[in-house]
């Protein structure tokens, strides 16, 4: 993947800028946490980035955005929807092929979901929907990773072992965590937000929590 010049990035609601204008620099193998508090502008800051890069990340989103008539196993499948041609997605939709299926099977295996494959996303738990969402970005298998808070509702096993998962399989990423101590442990980089601004550019090995939490 190539380095990441997000410059210029500006966001308005009701005519009041909450972000920028803002400019970032995202290094190849970056593993970038954005921090601060709530309404710092950070899940807009992933939303302005993900329109830049767009098919080249796997998105994980603050609302996940999953289908809730669907079944777990399709909306995983979902990541990889534009790789594949209509009549295969059609398909899918009645009779997945079996290779789809083995791969969406292990990736909820390493999540400690595969006895819901087949369950519609209505009736899961709030944190087996984050799961389902981390699973579909792992399925989509792009060089980049944006996250939204994305273990917010796991408990702390499961935050740790989902961190782990994502910062071994994406080479670069940039994930909102409102905990400081996750965001030291598996990010490479703290990005501070505050006020919609980068208040706090540093390497994780440099700061400790009480360096960060001025921010909130």
């Amino acid at each position: 993947m190539a380095d990441l010049d997000l410059s210029g990035l500006t966001a308005s609601f009701s005519g009041k800028r909450v972000i920028g204008p803002l400019s970032l620099r995202v290094n190849a193998g970056d593993k970038v946490a954005l921090v601060g508090k709530s309404g710092a502008g950070k899940s807009t800051l992933i939303r302005l980035i993900h329109e830049r890069v767009n098919r080249d990340s796997s998105l994980i989103p603050q609302d996940l955005g999953l289908v809730n008539a669907l079944s777990v196993f399709h909306n995983v499948f979902m990541g990889q929807l534009d790789k594949h041609p209509t009549w295969y997605n059609t398909v899918t939709l009645a009779r997945p092929f079996s290779k789809d299926r083995s791969e969406v099977h292990s990736l909820l295996n390493s999540l400690g979901m595969t006895e819901k494959l087949w369950t519609p996303a209505a009736s899961l738990s709030g944190g087996q929907r984050q799961r389902v969402a981390i699973a579909r970005a792992l399925y989509r298998s792009a060089t980049v990773l944006l996250a939204d808070e994305p273990v917010s509702a796991l408990d702390g096993p499961m935050a740790n072992s989902v961190m782990t998962h994502l910062r071994d399989r994406f080479s670069t990423s940039i994930i909102a965590l409102h905990d400081v101590d996750l965001a030291l442990r598996y990010c490479t980089r703290i990005v501070g937000i505050q006020d919609g601004q980068v208040a706090l550019d540093q390497l994780s090995e440099n700061l400790t929590a009480s360096d960060i939490m001025s921010l909130y």
